[in-house]
């Protein structure tokens, strides 16, 4: 007597299941961060206002800005524009001008964060400090303002070294660039926000 086994028919993968995936993180992932960006926005938005309604009310003190600042201005936008330059190639899938721009960025970033740590000491050693019997509110405000700018820029460089991983996994082409675009995105949004800042803190007095 023989026995027949009968095997019930494999479940095919569905082909574009990843394909619906990608554009599902399309759909949802950018306005997610637009949503992160406006209450950075506003947090900045509520922050300057604090300072300029502080500033009326005098015991105001006067300084100037240190020079290192003004570098750290054209960095930043250096940045952008290589940043830019990284999301073109990535269309004409242009691999080792992806990964060379994207580390040009982070290179530029890391060189704003010292150029800040420059201003800050040189600040510092005018005794304008954050905090204590030598303190100011201005000087207060203005470690408060571009220290939180450096901490939403720390999240920029985690995204700009995953980034430079993934293209020099070559992750990055024509097809693909979500990932390159939402840390683009976001990195200029950086850059806008430091030209606001410097720009604020520069006139209004």
């Amino acid at each position: 007597m023989t026995t027949t086994t009968t095997s019930e028919p494999k479940v095919k993968p569905n082909e574009n299941y990843k394909q619906e995936l990608r554009d599902a993180r399309k759909k949802t992932a950018k306005p997610i961060l637009w949503l992160g960006i406006v209450s950075i926005v506003m947090l900045f938005a509520g922050l300057t206002s604090a300072y300029v309604v502080r500033a009326d009310n005098g015991n105001w003190l006067l300084f100037n800005l240190p020079d290192i600042f003004y570098i750290s201005t054209a960095i930043i936008v250096t940045s952008s524009v290589t940043m830019v330059i990284g999301l073109r190639a990535a269309r004409k899938n242009n691999f080792a001008l992806i990964t060379l721009s994207v580390l040009m960025t982070l290179v530029l970033g890391l060189v704003f964060c010292y150029t800040q740590y420059l201003g800050w000491s040189e600040l510092w050693h005018k005794n304008i400090v954050p905090a204590g019997k030598y303190s100011n509110a201005s000087g207060s405000f203005l470690y408060v303002l571009t220290g939180l700018h450096m901490a939403h820029l720390a999240g920029g460089l985690i995204s700009l070294l995953t980034v430079l991983v993934n293209s020099i996994r070559r992750k990055y082409n024509a097809e693909n660039t979500l990932g390159l675009e939402l840390c683009s995105i976001y990195w200029h949004f950086l850059d806008i926000l430091w030209v606001y800042l410097f720009l604020f803190l520069l006139y209004i007095r």
